[in-house]
């Protein structure tokens, strides 16, 4: 059986909604949509591997760079 900090682990849609914190039935719609952190499908069973869903996470990390000293306007 694969640890928990294994990265190639398969984690049920429950799973991985939890490790992204958020539900479920949003994973569902972004598969509907063609969209989302890759999964697998197994006939009706569908898992995502930890790695996966780390990539997922890096890819779409937005990080907002600014010049000015103590973040300020103007």
């Amino acid at each position: 059986m694969p640890s928990c900090d294994d990265p190639d682990a398969l984690l049920t849609e429950v799973q991985a909604a939890e490790f992204l914190n958020m539900s479920g039935r949003t994973l569902q719609s972004w598969r509907g949509r063609g969209r989302g952190p890759a999964h697998i499908q197994a006939g009706r069973a569908i898992r995502y591997r930890r790695m996966d869903l780390i990539d997922w996470i890096q890819r779409n990390t937005v990080s907002h760079h600014t010049d000015k000293k103590c973040g300020g306007r103007g």
